[in-house]
């Protein structure tokens, strides 16, 4: 892994953009997208966010390694998706709606760009704000307890595990909410998923699947530089 590791990352990276980019496999990822987001939206997330905690690791560890408990985690970030997509829509409907009612201010111009920038920036912010942290602290939680599963200790022996409330204990939340909540989100997330919200529906799903990998890749930074 260690040798070739750039390799393979860069190779899968490659035929995954190779994969939007094509003109008959860019339109079976839109169909397939639309006909089943979710199923999408899980294999999106499940390999494109462990490719950002591959390199996470990469980049912390200074050499390329297998991440400890990579299956589980890839389920995780599957099941992550699919809120994801869920949520998408959830804040995207809920924000059209409190506009049509006049509770969000728009810049007064229906269908110009002012609007629909307006619109982008309270779908991101407001998903951002709320669900984002709870989505974030749940995937913390996560990722230590299957750690501790699956890591090793010195001796090459596998780690005994701990329970849900133990990994709750032995997060730092506070190095937690100051970078991943109180910096990412403002500074990344919200310019970012503006942009995406932005988008026509069929580049708004290249544009997600590609800040898959900067989602795992930050949230993987941001728990090993605390721990």
């Amino acid at each position: 892994m260690a040798k070739y590791g750039t390799v393979i990352w860069v190779m899968i990276l490659a035929a995954f953009a190779a994969f939007l980019v094509l003109p008959s496999t860019h339109n079976l990822f839109v169909s397939a997208t639309s006909s089943h987001p979710y199923i999408m939206g899980f294999i999106k997330f499940a390999i494109l966010s462990t490719m950002g905690e591959f390199l996470a690791t990469r980049i912390v560890l200074k050499r390329w390694q297998m991440v400890p408990g990579m299956l589980p985690k890839m389920l995780i970030w599957g099941v992550l998706g699919v809120l994801i997509v869920m949520m998408f829509s959830v804040y995207a409907d809920g924000v059209s709606g409190a506009i049509n009612k006049g509770l969000l201010w728009t810049g007064g111009v229906d269908g110009g760009f002012t609007a629909k920038l307006f619109k982008a920036l309270y779908i991101s912010a407001i998903m951002n704000l709320t669900f984002a942290p709870a989505f974030m602290a749940a995937h913390r939680i996560t990722d230590t307890w299957i750690d501790a599963r699956y890591s090793v200790n010195q001796k090459g022996d596998p780690g005994k595990g701990i329970s849900i409330s133990q990994a709750i204990s032995v997060i730092d939340w506070s190095g937690f909410f100051k970078f991943v909540v109180g910096k990412t989100i403002p500074l990344f997330w919200i310019p970012a998923h503006t942009i995406t919200f932005l988008l026509p529906d069929t580049y708004k799903v290249i544009f997600a699947a590609s800040l898959s990998i900067v989602l795992g890749l930050i949230l993987s930074f941001a728990k090993m530089r605390t721990d």
